[in-house]
């Protein structure tokens, strides 16, 4: 209650409060300050409250200014002052002026008549509890201590030096000093000598009227007129809602207005007054139970807050343990591959060394018996010896002194697609009041959906959209033996075509979308089965720069004398798969290669020099197996023009077998095969060839 008894422009409690015509009231020394002066004639603006008023100022703004003996008014001075609360004060003014006042909380202005602030009625309520404030807080002070303690000390607080009227705090000198200087936004507070509380107390108890202590309000004077002093307030005017006296009814400007007892309007408005203060009680009351819900949601927000960041801290934790889970199966993936480099490098070096020990040897003998001068002895063991080095020279085959493999390792780890998951790891804010949570399960059109040799292309539609927009959408396919399913395509699209199956084999294919709120349920399984043999053709985003695709990308031809690669489109995994290759022109006996690869395969050199191809090259005489360079299984007959090369890749056996001429060429090339492997040729300018797919795989292979 203490904010409502100070004045507005001192900020101390009020001493002779006035009460203006827009019921806000100033102390009379206060209301002395802030008058200001007007130009004879004029009068004062009226700010934005003032045309929305309840208030009736009549003809107050035309009133005359009274004398300056009893008026006491101000005037313009440049020397501006300001009270502590920011309200600008005027010093009394020696010339007589049109006056007005402003109120310091709605400025709303009005002009003073000849009787000046004597026209403004005194508030002796509002002065009455003021009084009885002071005297209850006096009492209260003496209660509880003897003597007033600094406020800000803290430990052993000190007895008080002065008290800040506007801060309402009492201070000991060193915090006085510390936190309430004389100084800046503060040297306008008002520092006074601390109350004594057992004084106050006795003067309240004593009941006396000396010693500055107000009468009890029962000892009130009663209110008298202000036009007429001698007489009391009997009646209440209804027009302009105010107390009149007698006087003012017979011969004043209230003898026509309408006008009630005193008494029956006191009456009728402490109802009124007690009726809404019943409404703002219970708003009270309301507003208390708030308070205490918030504060239980202070503790509750605490809590769950901690108990959050605690399951969060988990969440984080398990993808960290995930991630370094997944860290140790690569790291031992690499393992097994730098140990199965080193093997090999080893093998090669122990092989090696030892036919370099056997050659070195059989060359020091050679010279050895070089030196002998018996032509007999010489001639009985030549024979021998020279077919001991012509065999010897063939061990040395081309490839034999080429490393099997590589320093490098071909394993590239993509981290960039989860690197960005991680960046965009956030929280989902909001909650769905209505309708589903999830995307409802998207409906496949099965007549969009399609297969073409080793690819499928799938196509779906949402069948009632969620009031949250989707995201995006999850498609995912088995492997085609009706094992476990794997995501293969995540986005905002609703066609996908997915390559790189496997051919002759059935896949099961369903779809879910997401939103922000999570994924929705699946939608129907759909079946795709692939073709039962291979149609593709030669892949001109592969190719070498040299490779000339005409035909439709079915014949191939070279700008090089150089050897170049040329790979087809499809990729094989699965199955058993047979094409040929026709040879449209053949000059100055090149030896063209055929067989299959990796996708990284060395596409400026002859298929099957490194290790990701394995190849048959052939002339017009004879042929050879190649695989890391490493020449193999030489065997008679070659081809011409017209002539047809067949590979049979069944990785069903894991084998790789060559025809020419629809006849098996040699044995089966290569075993053990593993992997995804790609159609591959290789030739140079002399050579052009056509491929020819989809065809039926031969029977009664020989091994």
């Amino acid at each position: 209650m203490e904010e409502e008894l100070k004045c507005p422009v001192c900020g101390s409690l009020f001493k002779d409060p006035i009460l203006l015509p827009c019921s806000h009231n100033v102390c009379l020394a206060c209301a002395r300050n802030i008058t200001v002066q007007t130009p004879d004639g004029e009068t004062p603006v009226q700010s934005r409250a003032s045309g929305s008023s309840d208030y009736d100022y009549l003809d107050m703004d035309k009133m005359s200014l009274y004398s300056e003996t009893d008026s006491g008014y101000g005037s313009y001075t440049p020397c501006q002052l300001k009270s502590p609360n920011g309200v600008r004060v005027f010093p009394p003014a020696n010339h007589h002026r049109h006056c007005s006042l402003t109120c310091p909380l709605c400025h709303r202005s009005v002009s003073l008549d000849e009787r000046g602030l004597r026209g403004f009625p005194r508030n002796r309520l509002l002065e009455a509890i003021v009084a009885r404030y002071q005297q209850n807080r006096a009492a209260a002070g003496a209660s509880s201590s003897s003597a007033v303690k600094c406020q800000l000390c803290d430990r052993n607080p000190v007895d008080a030096a002065v008290m800040c009227e506007q801060c309402d705090v009492y201070y000991c000198n060193a915090c006085q000093q510390r936190c309430h200087p004389s100084r800046g936004p503060l040297a306008k507070h008002r520092l006074v000598p601390p109350r004594n509380p057992a004084a106050a107390g006795g003067g309240a108890a004593s009941g006396g009227g000396g010693g500055g202590q107000q009468p009890p309000a029962t000892a009130r004077k009663p209110a008298t007129c202000l036009d007429h002093e001698a007489e009391n307030f009997s009646m209440y005017c209804y027009s302009c809602k105010a107390p009149v006296c007698m006087k003012c009814l017979e011969e004043g400007k209230h003898n026509k207005h309408d006008v009630k007892p005193l008494a029956v309007m006191w009456k009728q408005h402490k109802c009124a007054l007690s009726q809404a203060l019943n409404g703002v009680s219970d708003k009270a009351k309301d507003a208390k139970e708030f308070l205490v819900q918030l504060r239980n949601m202070l503790q509750q927000i605490q809590e769950n807050g901690v108990e959050f960041e605690a399951c969060l801290v988990a969440q984080c934790d398990s993808l960290i343990e995930a991630l370094t889970r997944q860290k140790a199966k690569l790291l031992t993936k690499v393992t097994k591959e730098k140990e199965y480099k080193l093997k090999v490098v080893r093998d090669q070096i122990t092989h090696c060394t030892m036919k370099l020990r056997q050659t070195t040897g059989m060359m020091e003998f050679c010279l050895e018996v070089l030196k002998e001068n018996d032509p007999s002895g010489f001639l009985q063991i030549s024979d021998a010896l020279i077919k001991r080095v012509t065999s010897s020279q063939d061990q040395w085959v081309k490839g034999a002194l080429e490393p099997k493999v590589g320093p490098e390792f071909d394993l590239t780890l993509n981290t960039d697609s989860l690197l960005q998951t991680i960046l965009v790891l956030d929280f989902c804010q909001g909650k769905v009041e209505v309708g589903p949570a999830v995307p409802a399960a998207p409906l496949l059109q099965l007549e969009k959906c399609c297969t073409r040799n080793n690819s499928a292309t799938l196509a779906w539609r949402v069948i009632a959209p969620p009031s949250n927009p989707i995201e995006g959408y999850i498609l995912e396919l088995d492997d085609g033996n009706g094992g476990q399913y794997r995501e293969v395509y995540v986005g905002k699209e609703t066609v996908c075509t997915v390559d790189g199956l496997h051919f002759n084999s059935s896949y099961n294919a369903r779809v879910k979308a997401y939103n922000g709120i999570g994924v929705g349920p699946y939608s129907k399984t759909v079946v795709l089965k692939t073709s039962d043999v291979a149609w593709f053709t030669f892949d001109p985003s592969t190719a070498h720069r040299d490779i000339v695709l005409t035909n439709e990308n079915q014949t191939v031809s070279c700008n090089s004398y150089d050897d170049r690669v040329v790979l087809g489109t499809a990729a094989f995994s699965k199955g058993t798969h047979y094409w040929e290759v026709a040879i449209d022109r053949y000059d100055n006996h090149p030896d063209p290669a055929f067989g299959v690869a990796r996708i990284n395969t060395m596409k400026d050199m002859m298929l099957g020099k490194d290790d990701k191809a394995w190849a048959m090259y052939v002339d017009n005489n004879r042929s050879w197996f190649m695989h890391n360079n490493s020449h193999t299984n030489r065997a008679e007959g070659g081809i011409t023009k017209g002539s047809t090369v067949g590979i049979l890749l069944d990785l069903t056996k894991h084998t790789l077998t060559f025809f020419i001429n629809k006849e098996q060429h040699g044995p089966t090339a290569f075993e053990s095969l593993d992997g995804v492997f790609v159609p591959a040729v290789s030739l140079n300018r002399n050579v052009q060839v056509t491929l020819l797919t989809g065809l039926e795989v031969p029977k009664n292979t020989k091994q």
